[in-house]
C-alpha cells in the first residue's frame, strides 16, 4: 500500500482523534444503545436507531483513522529547505488582485483550507510543487485560471 505523507502536527491530531472516539465515543454510544433498549420495543424506538446509526459512523471512523495512521509517513518540514515540496509554508500574491495568501502544503488527510492548510492533491498545490521564490506559477482552478507569484518559502 502507498504511505500517506503527514505532517507531525497532523498525525498528532488524528491521534488525538482516534483516542477520544475510543476512549469516550465509543463508550457513551454503547451506553445510549443500553438506555434505549431498556425503553422495549426496538422497532418503534428512534432513540435506538439513532445510536444505531451514531455507533456505525464512530465505528467507520475508527477504522479510517486507524488504516490512515497505519500507512502514515510523518514528514518533518523543519530538516527541509529549497524549492516547494511537501510542508513548506508559501506566502503567495494573486497577481490579478494583489491579494497575498500564505498555505502550508499538507497530506489530504489534514488539509483545512481556512486553517491555511493545503492538500498536496489540490490543484494550487500540484502547480506550487517545485518552484522558488520570486517564481510565476499559472493554476487552472473550478473558479477560473489565476496567476499567483511566490513572495516566500518556509519550513517551520
Amino acid at each position: 500500500m502507498e504511505k500517506i505523507p503527514m505532517t507531525r502536527a497532523g498525525f498528532a491530531a488524528l491521534e488525538a482523534e482516534l483516542k477520544k472516539l475510543k476512549s469516550e465515543e465509543r463508550p457513551a454510544i454503547i451506553k445510549a444503545i443500553a438506555e434505549a433498549r431498556e425503553h422495549g420495543d426496538l422497532s418503534e424506538n428512534a432513540e435506538y436507531h439513532s445510536a444505531r446509526e451514531k455507533q456505525s459512523f464512530i465505528e467507520g471512523r475508527i477504522k479510517e483513522l486507524e488504516g490512515v495512521l497505519g500507512l502514515a509517513e510523518v514528514i518533518d518540514p523543519t530538516k527541509l529547505s529549497g524549492a516547494i515540496k511537501f510542508g513548506a509554508t508559501v506566502t503567495l500574491v494573486d497577481e490579478d488582485t494583489d491579494e497575498e495568501k500564505t498555505w502550508q502544503i499538507v497530506g489530504e488527510h489534514e488539509a483545512n483550507i481556512e486553517k491555511g492548510l493545503l492538500n498536496i492533491k489540490s490543484p494550487i498545490a500540484r502547480a506550487l510543487i517545485g518552484k522558488e521564490e520570486g517564481d510565476s506559477v499559472e493554476v487552472r482552478t473550478p473558479g477560473g485560471d489565476r496567476a499567483y507569484e511566490v513572495l516566500k518559502i518556509e519550513y517551520v
